[in-house]
């Protein structure tokens, strides 16, 4: 299977199963003795319709020895399974996390098939850094993942479940009232710097980037002087294979989140990662698309608050949290007005996502970044959940999309190329995707996203990527708001 091939297995129906451990609902060749679920289970069949449709192993395939990814893992190794485990509420809908987060049973069916490839021998993680307010037990048991942990543990086979978070925060009306520390990744935090080889290493934000916290002096620290430093978990630098399982959505800072954004999650500290750069284009930023007097005075107002906030805990996040429910008001609600990098302008947080994916690719346990002409890339592989997806204001408060869609590849710019085409999006308007095949330094895709070949049990979406957004037969998907009318491919524009 070619790097720039990229499987789309299309379910039946828009629908997980709910029990856990998510069995498959019928007998397949390759599996004796596996138990058989009471439910139906589209998803385990778009998984194995995925490993089929790519031609892996396809001599045996049908057979008790079918075994369609021992082409990528050998006993005795590492797998790193990383789901997009954002946030477990929904603003507006209790079932939302369903079309929010990825589901446990693509993580189970995909599981299997990693455990068959190291024949019972070696060490499988499922590890997330979720939003810093989330509560990793949670997602934990809304996804059942436990239930599935049990299930191999009889078996012998020791499955980890890993909050990559070295902290939990407790929000209250949008402002941080409490943070507790967490053990983290058992196989520690490396920083690494790219210093030149940074997708940031031309951009002229330095000194103005805001990260995930009040305190932009830690980000801005992090980012200047020629460095471009990331704290990462270990057990992405460590592992042998990642295996990225992110959620098909759209996202208000860079258009979608599937592969390439999913990788905020392999963060020990969001705060050295820039979300966006204070300002507008005119003054070469991106917070808004114009700096006018009513978006001075919010910028300034908040950005005052949060310095009290940082000096004065207790009575700073009282005051700020009376000032933000005033000031929705004032200045407007988050899914009205765009703000905070939330639009089609952002220049930011692409860049960060793109450096992100060159360290899991090339950095070594050592803390090193080889120099590019001697980088080895680390073993890759993507497993997108579209059964249901995420469109309109992602990735928190997205509205659910009936994809019905398992995307394959071992590529992750050609699999959110292909996924953006999907998704009736033009790539050339994306720059976290678009941009992945120009990177800085380390290549993470190599060629013209539009020659991506594009396999699928949906004869509609066979062919090359630079035809799917145009056919007719993408999924239209509406964008978040900031993005509307700006990121669709021109058939596919909504009113």
């Amino acid at each position: 299977m070619k790097s720039s091939t990229v499987v789309i297995a299309r379910a039946e129906r828009a629908e997980y199963p709910q029990l856990g451990p998510f069995h498959p609902d019928q007998s397949y060749p390759e599996w004796t003795g596996l138990p058989v679920g009471a439910e139906p289970n589209g998803v385990y069949h778009a998984v194995r319709e995925c490993l089929r449709l790519a031609g892996l192993d396809a001599a045996r395939y049908g057979t008790p020895e079918w075994n369609p990814l021992a082409a990528f893992i050998r006993p005795g190794q590492f797998v790193l399974l990383k789901p997009n485990l954002v946030k477990e509420l929904h603003p507006r809908d209790s079932a939302g996390w369903i079309y929010t987060v990825t589901h446990g049973s693509v993580i189970r069916a995909v599981a299997d098939y990693v455990w068959k490839a190291l024949g019972g021998d070696g060490r499988v993680m499922i590890a997330d850094a979720p939003q810093t307010d989330s509560s990793f037990s949670k997602l934990v048991q809304l996804l059942q993942l436990e239930s599935i942990r049990d299930y191999y543990q009889k078996q012998g086979r020791r499955l980890e479940l890993v909050d990559m978070r070295q902290e939990e925060w407790t929000n209250v009306e949008d402002v941080i009232v409490d943070r507790r520390p967490l053990a983290g990744d058992p196989n520690g935090y490396l920083a690494f710097d790219l210093a030149d080889h940074s997708e940031f290493a031309s951009h002229r934000g330095a000194g103005r980037y805001y990260g995930a916290d009040y305190d932009d002096g830690e980000v801005n620290r992090h980012h200047s002087g020629g460095r471009h430093e990331y704290m990462i978990s270990g057990s992405a630098v460590h592992c042998d294979v990642f295996i990225n399982l992110p959620k098909l959505k759209t996202h208000k800072k860079a258009g979608i989140t599937v592969n390439l954004k999913n990788l905020v999650g392999v963060n020990g500290n969001k705060n050295w990662l820039p979300h966006h750069t204070t300002g507008s284009p005119r003054s070469g930023g991106d917070q808004f698309p114009t700096m006018t007097l009513r978006r001075t005075v919010e910028h300034h107002g908040a950005q005052s608050l949060r310095k009290v906030a940082l000096a004065v805990p207790g009575l700073g996040s009282w005051l700020l949290r009376r000032a933000r429910k005033a000031g929705k008001s004032v200045f407007g609600d988050n899914d009205r007005v765009i703000r905070s990098g939330n639009w089609y302008g952002n220049d930011t947080t692409w860049r960060m996502c793109l450096d992100l994916n060159k360290i899991v690719l090339y950095g070594q346990p050592d803390g090193r970044l080889p120099r590019p002409a001697q980088a080895t890339r680390k073993t890759y592989l993507s497993f997108v959940d579209g059964v249901i997806g995420g469109q309109g204001n992602g990735p928190m408060d997205p509205d659910p999309l009936d994809s019905r869609v398992v995307l394959f590849g071992t590529d992750p710019g050609c699999v959110d190329a292909a996924s953006a085409s999907l998704m009736g999006f033009d790539v050339d308007k994306i720059p976290i995707v678009r941009q992945a095949f120009h990177s800085r330094g380390y290549p993470i895709s190599v060629g013209d996203w539009r020659e991506i070949e594009i396999r699928s049990n949906h004869q509609e979406w066979r062919g090359p990527c630079r035809q799917l957004a145009h056919s007719g037969h993408a999924l239209s998907v509406v964008p978040h708001f900031g993005w509307l009318s700006h990121i669709e491919a021109m058939e596919t524009l909504h009113a």
